[in-house]
């Protein structure tokens, strides 16, 4: 992953996160919204219908895939896979397990998505994917870094928001005080999705590289070993947050360490919560109440539900 926001540091990791980040700003993605309003409208009614369904595979996947891919002006060749792509890619960095091990031949199909097929002349003019090449050509970035920077935008747009709106629902369905008040009070669905990313960090722990030795709390950290930031653990930092343990969707929680620490994510974060907030605000006119019928848990990095079926009420 040569040159990539994710794998760089300091000035360096500035430089790149500019270019990236351009496409990626509130205003830019306003036009974004109304299609994500309406897509969610219709894909909450369908599933309450339903009365049973999967908060993962039916409810949180459905969106994600086709706004991130058709916003970055993707091929439609490929898009069946980019789920499985952007799970893969997380489990890379966990422990040398099964998970880890079965990863690696996705990736390598990945990256031959990003080499092969999101190129000019497959892409659609003027897009966010064709503004890497545009900067390519420019000299802001190397050409060897470019599927990288296509990968940039995949990943974290997509494993982060289904998992964040799976952890949602799940808190919800514990915790139907604070569903009420969803429901009563709309406006509160921005506290409520930065409660959720602070409580159910998706991405919960990253680790980095000592280039040299770094003095911390009178301790030394040596050149060359890793140094882990938990970002799970300073979201429920009991000195910051009152109750940590707690889901209180009127907390202040605004800017929780999933997003503050690892400033690569930050790029996608407003695409996220966009989302997120659509399904909420959705759900909350239609549904009064959550159960959960069956959870399973299942990724090396990421903390959320690889299923979740509930009933609604």
């Amino acid at each position: 992953m040569h040159g990539n926001t994710l794998c760089s540091d300091g000035a360096d990791h500035q430089r790149l996160r500019r270019v990236i980040a351009k496409p990626l700003t509130p205003i830019a993605l306003d036009p974004l919204k109304s299609e994500i309003v309406a897509k969610a409208k219709q894909l909450v009614d369908r599933l309450v219908e339903k009365g049973e369904f999967c908060a993962v595979a039916e409810l949180g996947t459905a969106l994600p895939v086709d706004i991130v891919a058709s916003a970055m002006g993707l091929p439609q060749e490929g898009w069946e896979r980019m789920l499985v792509w952007a799970e893969r890619m997380f489990n890379c960095f966990g422990p040398l397990n099964d998970r880890t091990r079965g990863a690696s031949r996705v990736l390598r199909e990945m990256m031959h998505y990003a080499t092969t097929q999101a190129v000019r002349g497959k892409l659609k003019p003027g897009s966010r994917a064709e503004a890497i090449i545009d900067a390519v050509d420019r000299g802001e970035i190397d050409e060897a870094a470019r599927p990288a920077f296509l990968i940039d935008y995949v990943g974290p747009g997509l494993d982060t928001t289904i998992w964040a709106i799976g952890s949602g629902v799940s808190l919800f369905a514990k915790n139907p005080d604070q569903w009420r008040k969803v429901r009563e009070t709309p406006s509160l669905i921005p506290s409520a999705t930065n409660e959720i990313l602070r409580l159910e960090s998706p991405v919960q722990g990253f680790s980095r590289l000592l280039t040299r030795d770094y003095d911390m709390d009178d301790i030394t950290l040596p050149a060359g070993s890793r140094a882990i930031a938990f970002y799970g653990a300073a979201n429920r930092d009991e000195r910051k947050y009152h109750n940590p343990d707690t889901f209180d969707i009127k907390r202040n929680s605004a800017g929780p360490a999933r997003f503050r620490l690892w400033a690569a994510y930050l790029r996608g974060s407003p695409l996220g919560e966009a989302r997120n907030g659509c399904h909420f605000s959705r759900l909350g006119g239609a549904v009064e109440q959550f159960h959960i019928l069956e959870e399973v848990r299942a990724n090396n990095v990421l903390r959320g539900f690889g299923k979740l079926i509930v009933s609604v009420e």
